[in-house]
Order: C-alpha cells, then structure tokens, then sequence
C-alpha cells in the first residue's frame, strides 16, 4: 500500500503506510462523531496510525480515496441509499457508528406510527415537502457493514479499541452478553430493587453499565444481544415477573426496528438508484 516515492510523515512513516479513514453522517445527530472529537489529546495518538481524508465535524478537507469508512445515522431517503452504495463501493471495510447506524435506534421510534400524523407534528405546514421513507433503517438493511459500535453515543474508549483493531488486522470485538453481568461486577443495587423497570437483562452489555452505576436504569441504546431469549439475563426478569418478549413489545426506545424484524425476518431492502453525480461527501461537493 505504500508508496516509495512519497515523502514521510513526521513519525517516518510514509502517509499510505497508514489506512486511510472517512466519517459520514446520515439521518443522526452526530454525537457519535463528536465522541470522537473529544477524544481531545488521544485524538492526536489516533491519526498518528490512520489518515483521516475526511470528516465533517472536524476537517473541511475531503477525499474518495479511503479504506475504512465510519458512517454515523440511519437511512431515511433515497438520497441515503444512493449515497451509501458509493460509499460501500469505495471503502475495503465499512463500520456502522453508533445505535441509529447500527440498529435504527432513535430514529426507529416513528415506525410505528403512522407516518403523516409524525410528519404533521414535527414539521407542521411544510410536512408536505417532507421526502423520508415511513421507515427508518439501519445503514446494514442497505449495504454490506464489516463491523458496528452501538451506543447513544458511542463509547470513546470501544471506539479507540476498534480502530486498533482494524489498523493491526484484527476483528473489533463487540460484547454479546447483558447489561446485567457489568452491573454486577460494578456492584450496583439492581434497577429493579428501586423500582425501576430496567431493559439490561437484555441489552448488549459493554457500556460498563453507565447509566445503572449513575443511579438511572438501562435504557437499551447498544442494542439488545444477539438472541434475547437465549442470550438474555432471564433470571433478573422472571424474579420480577416479566418475559423477554414481554420487554421488547413495551419498549421501543431504541428497539423498534430491532423488534420489527423479529416478526418480520426481512428488512425488505428497497432497490438503489444509480446516480454517478451524487456526491458521497457530506455537504455536498468539496
């Protein structure tokens, strides 16, 4: 990947020894990136193993030349669809940023509803020019993702991991088990022993149980684990009268795409538009 040609960074190394990287947003808030930003002086450790080639958030720089890119958001229009293919198109590995990437998260809550009545609410007399699909979607309903951070937001230090990862050729590895057993290792009085209804027994642990330590309940922003009623801390909701399934049906937080397909089975990809002016990067050309 080298080039010998090329001049050396300041630490030696020429730029193409390290993998090139792009962040993209879709229908988000972008606080997935900006956890990034705040890495703050870790930040400088990071871009001296990746080129960053572009990132809206922090660079008005922006490239199609990369391997790895980071795509914060769901898919909510064509627009994003299109967007999304050129991007899987050019990247080796494609990482899907945080809940709403990687699962559909918040913006999953309007798939229920009926989709005029949302538009109407949140956008008044000009829902009319509104061009989203009723459904919103995680980006891997669209393309092929390698790899997921969950989170609302995403935690810093999983994210560094993952990059550490992928720049020495390994696999990021995401927790597969509750929320729960960090609780316990944290020492937490149970949720559920103040009262609170907690989504832990069956969220994808790795959150060092944040929100619990902090005297909150899980709110389910990683996504549940990979078979809930398999996978999930069972114990914790028969002791309090509850099923898995009776969990997932009543909160739709984070879930409702997630629980969409566990009685669907097929997110139903709508096809793609082929559109070769479309520019990948955000805010249009550079």
């Amino acid at each position: 990947m080298s080039d010998a040609s090329a001049p050396s960074d300041g630490d030696g190394r020429r730029p193409r020894d390290r993998p090139r990287v792009a962040f993209f947003d879709f229908t988000g808030c972008e606080g997935d990136q900006l956890q990034v930003i705040n890495l703050e002086d870790r930040l400088l450790d990071l871009v001296e193993v990746v080129e960053v080639v572009s990132f809206r958030e922090a660079m008005t720089d922006h490239s199609d030349d990369y391997e790895i890119a980071f795509v914060e958001g769901g898919v909510a229009t064509a627009h994003d669809e299109r967007r999304l293919t050129r991007i899987r198109n050019h990247a080796d590995a494609v990482v899907a940023l945080g809940s709403c990437a990687a699962f559909g998260g918040i913006n999953a809550l309007r798939n229920d509803q009926d989709f005029e009545t949302v538009t109407e609410r949140v956008y008044g007399e000009d829902a009319d020019s509104i061009t989203s699909y009723p459904t919103a979607r995680p980006i891997g309903d669209v393309i092929a993702v390698d790899y997921e951070i969950p989170g609302c937001p995403i935690d810093r230090e999983e994210f560094v991991q993952a990059v550490t990862a992928l720049v020495n050729g390994a696999e990021p590895s995401i927790p597969n088990y509750p929320v729960c057993l960090e609780c316990k290792f944290a020492e937490n009085t149970c949720a559920f022993e103040r009262g609170e209804t907690c989504l832990g027994p069956i969220t994808r642990g790795g959150c060092s149980a944040t929100c619990v330590s902090a005297g909150t309940h899980c709110w389910g922003c990683r996504g549940m684990v990979d078979h809930p009623n398999e996978d999930a801390y069972t114990d914790v909701l028969e002791a309090n009268g509850l099923t898995t399934e009776e969990v997932i049906e009543e909160y739709q937080l984070y879930w409702g795409w997630q629980r969409e397909q566990r009685t669907v089975g097929d997110g139903g990809n709508r096809p793609v538009a082929d559109d070769d002016h479309l520019p990948i990067g955000d805010g249009g050309a550079r």
